[in-house]
């Protein structure tokens, strides 16, 4: 398999071609198109886990002498939202998402979380058509292949690094509140806003209030860390 440079190159290694449309078609699509495809919401499911497998197999192997917080800590710096998403535009990922004209036009193609779900049903997607070693390969290369950056970083978890930058300001606790919650019950997103002393510092969306804090917590240290 040739390096992976964008979404066409990644199409062409589908032996199944519906498989890899199925991976990129958002459920509203298929609210407007009855009965032509399911979502790729079963796919997202599977790829979440085949992604989490391979990113803590690998980072295990590669630093045998750290301890488990710390490659929590490494793992969800490589699988958080924000990294999936830069890594779907890069390979111009939105382009191709089958969307409804609702979805579309609220900015769906550039939503972070959006992008980073498709991300993960491609990688299922992988998975299905070709197996783990495919699959793997895929994200050592697209990943895992910048570690010795990513270890340069902060490992700390966006809301403890948040609470000890307010700690150290003399402000008090950031405090997080759902500001609206979105989609059907089984597969609800949220849109959280953190405060500190009443004012909004960050807002983020996720799959969970936890990943839409973290996106908060993680928008707010970009505007005020400097």
């Amino acid at each position: 398999m040739s390096n992976m440079t964008d979404i066409a190159s990644i199409k062409e290694s589908f032996k199944n071609k519906d498989l890899f449309d199925q991976a990129l078609t958002h459920r509203s699509w298929v609210n407007e198109h009855k009965g032509q495809r399911n979502s790729n919401e079963r796919l997202e499911f599977l790829g979440d886990a085949i992604l989490e497998y391979v990113v803590s197999k690998e980072i295990y192997e590669k630093f045998p002498d750290k301890e488990e917080g710390y490659l929590t800590a490494l793992r969800a710096n490589i699988v958080n939202t924000v990294s999936l998403a830069l890594l779907a535009k890069k390979i111009n990922l939105g382009e191709l998402i089958y969307l409804s004209k609702g979805e579309e036009e609220g900015g769906g193609r550039a939503n972070p979380s959006l992008l980073a779900d498709t991300l993960e049903a491609i990688i299922g997607a992988i998975f299905t058509d070709r197996g783990v070693d495919a699959a793997q390969e895929f994200i050592e290369k697209n990943l895992i292949n910048n570690i010795e950056e990513r270890i340069k970083e902060p490992l700390k978890d966006h809301k403890s690094r948040l609470q000890e930058m307010v700690q150290g300001k003399g402000l008090p606790a950031p405090k997080y509140q759902v500001i609206s919650e979105v989609g059907p019950d089984h597969s609800k997103g949220f849109i959280v806003e953190v405060l500190v002393g009443g004012v909004p510092w960050g807002r983020g969306e996720g799959k969970s209030k936890s990943t839409a804090q973290q996106e908060a917590a993680r928008q707010a240290l970009s505007k005020k860390v400097k």
